[in-house]
C-alpha cells in the first residue's frame, strides 16, 4: 500500500469508527426557504431545527429589503472593510446596532461575516501571551478556539459555577484577564448569571466577553441578554449574531469605542476578511426594525415555550429548565438520540439529534428549537409525536 493509500485508509477507518459510535453526521438539502414548515429533498416537514427564532429568515419585508439592496448595491463587497468594502449600509447598521444594544454609554459596533470570526477577533485582540481567559465549560467552540489562538492561558470553569470561577480568578496572576461566556447556552438554553459575572469582572479587573448569539432579538425586548439582565458596563464586550433571530447572516461586536477601534485596527479575522455584501446589511436593518417594533412575535414565542414545557412534563425524557427558544430533550446515548430523531422524521417532524463532542458524553439529546413562526397546533403535533415515540 502506498503512503497516500495508507493515509486515506486511516481516514476511512476513523470515519467508520465514528459511524459505529453513532457520531456520523450528514446533511439534508432544503428545497424550500427556511420556515416552520420546510421542504427537504422534496418532502414536506414540520421543522424544529432552525435558529430562526422570530421567523424572519423568509419575512417578506426582509426579503424585499435584500432584493432592493441587490439592485442598488450589487451582490458582492469586493474587498475587506478596510480596503474598499465598507459601504454606507454597513456604517448605518453599525450605528443602529450600537444604539439598540447599548452595552455602555457611547458604544460603537463593528459588523463581521460570522459569529465565529467575531469571537476570534475579540479574543485575539484583547488577550495574548501571559494573559488568561476564563471560560465556562459549555461555551461555544469558537470562544475556546479564539482563546487558544490568542496564546493566552485558557482556564475553564464548571458550567455556571461562580464560586469555581472566583477561585480561579483569585489564583491568577495574569496581567490581563477575560471572563468569557455564552449568554444563552446553545445546547441547554439556560442563561448565564450576567450580573454576577460582571461583579466578578469588576472585582478582578477583567473584561467580560458575552456571546449572545441566541439571546439577541429574543430576550430583553429584543435588545438581548444584557437588557434582560439589566447590566451595562464599559467592561462588557458584546457579540451578537445576525443569522439567528435576526434571520439574515453575519454578526456584530459592540462595546466601548476604544475596544471596537482596537478590533478594527488589530483583529486579523476582521482586517483580512472580505466584507459581507451590503445587501445583507440592508436586510438586517429591515429585520432590526421588526425586532424593535413587533413585540407580538416575541410574545407568541414565549407563549409557545410555555406550552411546550407544560406538555413535556408528561414525557419520559428530562427537559432541563430553559426559558428560551432552545428546549433540549435529554436522551443519553448517541444511538438512542439518533433513533428518536429518526422516529420523528418518519412522522414528518424534523428535530436534530445532538451528540458528542458538541455536548458532553452521555448527554446526547434532541435540540428542539421553537420559532414565532410555529403555531399552537405545531407544538401540539410535536408533543403528540414524542408521546407516540415513548410507547
Amino acid at each position: 500500500m502506498t503512503g497516500t493509500a495508507h493515509r486515506i485508509a486511516q481516514l476511512e477507518d476513523a470515519l467508520a469508527q465514528r459511524r459505529v459510535a453513532g457520531l456520523g453526521r450528514s446533511r439534508r438539502t432544503l428545497t424550500s426557504p427556511q420556515g416552520a414548515r420546510v421542504e427537504v429533498e422534496g418532502r414536506a416537514l414540520l421543522a424544529f431545527a432552525s435558529n430562526d427564532y422570530l421567523g424572519l429568515a423568509n419575512d417578506p419585508a426582509v426579503v424585499a429589503a435584500a432584493r432592493e439592496a441587490a439592485a442598488r448595491w450589487g451582490v458582492g463587497a469586493g474587498a475587506s472593510h478596510l480596503v474598499c468594502g465598507h459601504a454606507a449600509p454597513h456604517e448605518a447598521l453599525e450605528h443602529e446596532l450600537a444604539a439598540f444594544v447599548a452595552p455602555c454609554a457611547g458604544a460603537r459596533a463593528l459588523t463581521f461575516s460570522s459569529g465565529y470570526l467575531a469571537n476570534l477577533a475579540i479574543l485575539t485582540a484583547l488577550a495574548g501571551r501571559g494573559d488568561a481567559v476564563f471560560a465556562d465549560r459549555l461555551n461555544h467552540a469558537c470562544l475556546n478556539d479564539g482563546a487558544l489562538l490568542s496564546r493566552a492561558r485558557l482556564v475553564r470553569y464548571p458550567h455556571c459555577d461562580m464560586q469555581a470561577l472566583e477561585a480561579r480568578l483569585v489564583a491568577s496572576t495574569a496581567p490581563r484577564k477575560l471572563i468569557v461566556t455564552d449568554a444563552v447556552f446553545s445546547m441547554d438554553g439556560d442563561i448565564a448569571a450576567l450580573p454576577r459575572l460582571l461583579e466578578l469582572a469588576e472585582r478582578h479587573d477583567a473584561w467580560l466577553v458575552v456571546d449572545d448569539a441566541h439571546g439577541f432579538g429574543v430576550l430583553g425586548e429584543g435588545r438581548g441578554s444584557l437588557a434582560h439582565a439589566r447590566v451595562v458596563s464599559q467592561r462588557i464586550v458584546y457579540m451578537g449574531t445576525l443569522g439567528k433571530a435576526a434571520g439574515v447572516a453575519g454578526a456584530f461586536v459592540t462595546a466601548h469605542a476604544a475596544v471596537v477601534e482596537t478590533l478594527l485596527q488589530t483583529a486579523r479575522s476582521y482586517i483580512y476578511t472580505t466584507a459581507a455584501p451590503a445587501l445583507l446589511a440592508c436586510a438586517v436593518r429591515a429585520s432590526l426594525a421588526i425586532i424593535r417594533d413587533d413585540a407580538a412575535r416575541r410574545s407568541h414565542l414565549f407563549h409557545l415555550i410555555a406550552r411546550f414545557r407544560a406538555g413535556a412534563q408528561r414525557l419520559p425524557w428530562h427537559v432541563p429548565r430553559s426559558e428560551t427558544a432552545i428546549q433540549p430533550l435529554l436522551v443519553g446515548a448517541s444511538a438512542a438520540a439518533v433513533a428518536l430523531s429518526q422516529q420523528l422524521l418518519a412522522q414528518g417532524i424534523w428535530v436534530p439529534a445532538i451528540r458528542p463532542p458538541t455536548v458532553p458524553q452521555g448527554t446526547a439529546r434532541l435540540r428542539i428549537s421553537l420559532s414565532a413562526a410555529h403555531s399552537d397546533a405545531d407544538v401540539d403535533t410535536l408533543l403528540t409525536a414524542l408521546s407516540l415515540c415513548a410507547r
